[in-house]
């Protein structure tokens, strides 16, 4: 099938947002997809901060990027916006990373105030990046999203059933899109 980046853009090693990414990572593998992790986190603080896109750990996440073909961008709700973290990552990606690639925003928060984010946050960089289809996007709020002392994550079941919705949307337009790609050679 497909091969997905799923990016993280939280700062925090135990954030709820990575975990529910890689929950929903299964999912998306389970469905036959390549999937490929990306912590932002993980990334060198001083390439991030000093801009710096010919780092070699930036031009690997280019790498990242240009071999998906759909990208699934989670990120924690700060102060009504996407992390800075996210940010710094994705203004050291060319113009039009996202070109021809189907995307699939989340993010997650303390409270409802923040679900206008992705629509109004998120999803106009993602646009304006050239992501050919951003499918409907989802907001989980903190307390949606249970982690035991092992690192598994258990859903609120309205949480559950929403989230596999969005994911599974996101897995048929990307069979859609392998589908296209493969007709046209």
């Amino acid at each position: 099938m497909a091969t997905v980046l799923s990016v993280s853009g939280s700062p925090s090693a135990t954030s709820r947002t990575a975990r529910l990414l890689r929950h929903l990572d299964r999912r998306l593998a389970a469905r036959g997809h390549e999937v490929i992790p990306l912590d932002v986190r993980t990334l060198p603080a001083e390439a991030l901060l000093g801009a710096d896109p010919r780092h070699p750990a930036i031009a690997g996440a280019r790498a990242l990027f240009d071999r998906a073909d759909g990208v699934v961008i989670g990120t924690p709700v700060y102060k009504a916006a996407y992390s800075g973290l996210l940010k710094s990552l994705l203004d050291l990606l060319p113009q039009h990373a996202l070109a021809g690639k189907t995307v699939l925003p989340l993010a997650t928060g303390g409270t409802t105030a923040h679900v206008l984010a992705i629509d109004y946050a998120l999803r106009p960089v993602l646009s304006s990046m050239g992501a050919t289809h951003i499918v409907q996007g989802r907001f989980t709020l903190d307390q949606d999203i249970a982690v035991d002392g092992g690192g598994a994550v258990t859903l609120a079941p309205a949480a559950a059933e929403a989230l596999a919705q969005v994911v599974d949307q996101f897995s048929e337009a990307l069979g859609g899109r392998t589908a296209r790609l493969a007709a046209t050679g």
